[in-house]
């Protein structure tokens, strides 16, 4: 039996367990992740050993592509390696397919020390909005709009198939962001993204719009925070570890 556990970042689920061999669950992760026939996520993560750094992660979204980074699952992932033992002294360590992390454990608060942003574009011209192209980990498009109600699922699908990037739009209030994200591999809105968000942040923070910490409020309404020192950015808010469970379904033997 395949023993996981469920957990949720700010509105991002997902399936994590650990495992002693390296190897493709894409299949795995689309059963795992199914809303009705499986246990539910947005992504599956395996950790797996690794000779340098704590462990490594294999990363999937719920149709089984594998992404480079997830910044909410860094978070969760982090939580979940303290728990078992695989990091220690509330410190996480590991690599991801976009480079190596290091998170700060703290109860369910886990602040993520993120990725340098590469700026891939900055004057896009679509939908009668100026985006940015941002790599933070995986590639977002991100924009400053005045309503934050106002997110054409349309629109964001269209820009996610040409430029073969998640879609943002962020707005700010009294120093604050709210931020909203249509993200790929699961190809619709989700409730929180933490490469997103941080993409965002990114963005305003270069145009000198928001201070060097920062809430950030994404669809799930919970208050996560941006943070930027001596050019490091970092991302934190907390982590629930749903529920425990031991999957009984039918799962291939290939597929472990």
């Amino acid at each position: 039996m395949l023993q996981v556990v469920k957990y949720n970042a700010s509105g991002n689920d997902f399936v994590i367990y650990h495992d002693s061999v390296k190897k493709s669950r894409n299949d795995l992760a689309k059963l795992l992740c199914h809303r009705q026939a499986g246990v539910g996520a947005d992504g599956l993560v395996v950790l797996v050993p690794h000779p340098e750094y704590d462990f490594e992660w294999e990363f999937y979204n719920s149709d089984g592509s594998v992404a480079s980074m997830c910044g909410n699952a860094t978070r969760a992932v982090s939580h979940y390696a303290i728990e078992h033992g695989i990091s220690v002294n509330s410190e996480a360590e590991f690599l991801t397919g976009a480079g190596v992390i290091r998170a700060t454990v703290n109860g369910n608060y886990v602040v993520a020390d993120m990725l340098e942003p590469k700026f891939l574009e900055k004057d896009i011209e679509e939908f009668g909005k100026n985006w940015w192209l941002i790599d933070t980990g995986v590639p977002h498009l991100v924009t400053e709009v005045k309503n934050i109600e106002n997110f054409s699922i349309e629109e964001a699908r269209e820009l996610r198939n040409k430029y073969n990037a998640n879609v943002n739009i962020y707005f700010i209030d009294d120093g604050s962001m709210k931020v909203r994200t249509y993200e790929r591999g699961v190809e619709d809105e989700t409730l929180a993204c933490g490469t997103g968000i941080t993409a965002s942040f990114v963005r305003a923070h270069s145009e000198n719009k928001v201070k060097d910490v920062t809430a950030v409020y994404p669809k799930s309404g919970e208050e996560l925070y941006m943070e930027y020192e001596d050019g490091q950015y970092r991302f934190g808010g907390k982590v629930s570890k749903t529920f425990e469970a031991e999957v009984t379904m039918d799962i291939p033997p290939y597929m472990l």
